[in-house]
């Protein structure tokens, strides 16, 4: 079997959801006798093998505009990949959807992961919106097969264009233990803060958290990991705030040391509004946190209704009234921390993760 992957950054750079996917799964894949080509942003890699790990790599220039970048990059892609011998093109992003056309003229096999309801998200307000809404309808009607990351996004889709789709989650790692030492960096001490991680967007929330935790006079601090890449006033008006107990990190490249920011911290704060499985929510999970999650249905799925987490809403003064509430519950954070990576083994493993797709490319060869 011949695997083509088109719409990330490319293989072994990892710098989102997408990448780490494209990294877990076709190393996975390779292992298991299956031939993968992973397409790469050219200019990202200053040296270009042509396999890594028996991955076979090719790299594909394009312009470097923020907006016009993976566009351009995945069009280009798809048509070399249209010219090749690849059993099945997995394509990640619905941004991607138009594309399926040309696979439909040269009569390719496809399969698009469509990932969360972009088109809702403040940052593509206007064109970019009514853009990722319709890449993504046509998506369902281009492509042999839709993924969708969780139930909940499996029934927007159908609820929202008629469409079916195959629903394989995202995975984590559980990582082995990393040493309380490395929080020294940061000055912060095991159990003395609350963690986010996350970009610095609306969607994600970190401004209302912010604000809730600040409402409290609590002595722990508030550890915020993550930024944006570019010039914000959102992000910038939140590292502005002026109190002591509020600490930004930036971004934390080194999966070692975000582990130990996951590992210790009293409990970790989800406002993520949009997507379906969520890659930092599993981190959290797979690292033992007790996590705090905003009141969603695909944060409810993801931690079984409650199970394995307690939910906020938007309201003012509810997530600090759980706050203060769960300072004075050590037993019970102690307890949601302890079986918090038992969801990912029950549920969100890469093992699990890939078996799926190799069924699904089996069954689309069929």
């Amino acid at each position: 079997m011949n695997i083509a992957v088109i719409g990330s950054r490319g293989y072994p750079y990892v710098y989102s959801g997408y990448e780490t996917f494209v990294r877990e799964l076709s190393e996975r894949l390779v292992r298991q006798g299956i031939a993968v080509t992973v397409y790469c942003h050219r200019n990202l890699f200053r040296n270009r093998p042509k396999k890594v790990n028996g991955i076979r790599l090719v790299y594909v220039p394009t312009i470097e505009k923020k907006t016009l970048s993976q566009f351009i990059h995945s069009f280009q892609s798809m048509i070399h990949a249209c010219f090749c011998s690849y059993d099945v093109i997995l394509v990640v992003n619905s941004a991607n959807g138009p594309f399926g056309l040309l696979t439909r003229i040269f009569r390719k096999r496809t399969v698009i992961n469509v990932d969360g309801l972009e088109w809702l998200r403040p940052k593509w307000q206007g064109l970019g919106a009514h853009y990722f809404y319709w890449a993504s309808k046509i998506s369902t009607r281009l492509y042999d097969r839709i993924i969708t990351d969780s139930l909940e996004m499996q029934k927007i889709y159908r609820q929202e264009f008629g469409a079916d789709s195959e629903m394989i989650a995202y995975g984590a790692n559980i990582p082995p233990v990393a040493a309380a030492g490395l929080l020294d960096r940061w000055q912060l001490q095991p159990r003395q803060y609350y963690l986010i991680v996350g970009r610095l967007v609306p969607d994600n929330n970190a401004g209302l958290i912010v604000r809730e935790f600040m409402a409290t006079a609590s002595l722990k601090k508030l550890v915020v990991v993550g930024d944006v890449p570019y010039k914000d006033r959102y992000a910038t008006s939140l590292r502005d705030q002026a109190d002591p107990r509020l600490v930004f990190t930036g971004y934390v490249t080194d999966p070692v040391d975000l582990a130990a920011l996951y590992q210790n911290c009293y409990a970790y704060y989800h406002g993520h509004e949009f997507g379906g499985t969520n890659p930092a929510l599993l981190q959290a999970l797979a690292n033992g946190c007790a996590v705090f999650a905003l009141d969603t249905v695909f944060n409810r799925e993801m931690l079984a209704g409650g199970g394995y987490g307690l939910f906020f809403s938007k309201a003012d003064g509810n997530l600090k009234k759980l706050i203060l509430e769960m300072e004075d519950r050590v037993e019970r954070v102690n307890a949601l921390r302890e079986k918090a990576p038992q969801r990912i083994r029950e549920n969100y493993t890469w093992e699990k993760i890939c078996a799926q797709y190799s069924v699904l490319f089996e069954n689309m060869l069929k």
